[in-house]
């Protein structure tokens, strides 16, 4: 596979909001020329029912099953809309549901049944993507810094691109390569994004979200919670480094009202992200955000304060922050088949460049 083709990148993240699915077409090295996007998000049932599989306990088999099939619905969908047909398309990069994350013992675990999802849609399906690189020592996560560096090559650097999804994520993108001709990165977890200001908000308000921040912005923060909550260990520790959605204990807001304790999860996730800053080999010239959480001005607000350069939202730059990281998925399951690295030493923390990832053929595709 040495010409461009065209491949679906699909991304259900840990903020457990829906499916994202992109269309990219691309090499899985520099080629790269984006399509339509959609994002289907989950009903409250289904989404309780993810729920109740974190951490690997309950019905796995059953919900596993029921996410494979939707992820198959949002590809027949996509494909209507782009005006394809599942022949038109080589690959899908099919990241799954992380109901698991434990490099450190190991372990790392994403539902989604890959064979099924290649029979359901008569496309090729590369699944898989993180055991690789846990197995061999590294953090399995984040993933997406190589798809980051590729689409920034024309841009000035150092820079930063800021994933706020469940959790957050940084990659810095320094200029020129390293002595084995990879992008100059470093990426790692940041801490809390959206989660614990998702989860909030459903407790107290019954919405999934804070929906434009109006939450946090009717409260005030609690300087002496948000110490508490500062107060660990992670976020001295030197990258590459990853968390699990739940890593933290969020104890400390509980008996906080409503508002300030939107607020107060808002600051945490913010002062996470600019304590990132000192890790940094140089400092960045601008913050690129994607994911969800550049939709809440309530954090961009904060970030904007804390952060030592201009913060802008990816639409800025001309990327679609909604579906970057399914179009990242897509760049990635390209660099699978051709046994390229998803992965560098200094994106996980493994010893040297690793790809990964497990192809499923569709039935009847040669």
């Amino acid at each position: 596979m040495t010409n461009a083709v065209w491949c679906i990148g699909m991304m259900s993240g840990t903020s457990l909001d829906g499916i994202d699915a992109a269309l990219l077409r691309g090499d899985g090295e520099e080629r790269i020329e984006t399509g339509p996007a959609i994002t289907v998000p989950y009903d409250d049932g289904f989404r309780a029912r993810l729920r109740g599989v974190l951490g690997g306990v309950g019905d796995v088999p059953a919900v596993e099953r029921e996410l494979t099939l939707r992820h198959a619905e949002t590809v027949r969908r996509l494909l209507g809309q782009a005006g394809l047909r599942a022949a038109d398309i080589a690959l899908i990069g099919f990241h799954g549901q992380t109901i698991l994350h434990a490099p450190d013992k190991g372990r790392t675990w994403q539902i989604g049944d890959g064979a099924l999802l290649a029979a359901e849609t008569g496309i090729d399906v590369v699944c898989d993507f993180r055991s690789a690189d846990v197995a061999a020592g590294g953090q399995g996560a984040p993933l997406v810094p190589l798809y980051h560096a590729a689409l920034a090559a024309r841009l000035e650097r150092p820079l930063v691109v800021l994933n706020i999804g469940g959790v957050a994520n940084v990659t810095w993108i320094g200029a020129g390569q390293d002595a084995d001709g990879n992008p100059r990165l470093l990426a790692f977890d940041t801490g809390p994004g959206n989660a614990p200001i998702d989860d909030w908000a459903l407790r107290h308000t019954g919405k999934a979200v804070d929906r434009d921040g109006a939450l946090a912005r009717a409260g005030r923060v609690d300087r002496q919670v948000l110490a508490r909550l500062l107060d660990n260990p992670y976020f001295a520790a030197r990258p590459p480094k990853s968390l699990d959605r739940d890593a933290f204990d969020l104890s400390p807001v509980a008996g906080l009202g409503a508002t300030d304790g939107a607020a107060t999860l808002t600051a945490f996730t913010a002062a996470s992200v600019a304590r990132a800053e000192g890790h940094f080999p140089a400092p960045p010239r601008r913050w690129i955000v994607a994911g969800g959480g550049r939709h809440n001005p309530a954090l961009l607000a904060v970030l904007r304060e804390l952060l030592s350069a201009p913060v802008e939202t990816a639409e800025a730059v001309g990327w679609d922050g909604d579906a970057l990281e399914a179009q990242a998925f897509a760049h990635l399951a390209l660099r699978s088949v051709k046994r390229l690295p998803l992965s560098l030493p200094t994106t996980t923390g493994l010893r040297q460049p690793t790809t990964g990832g497990r192809l499923h053929r569709a039935p009847g595709r040669s």
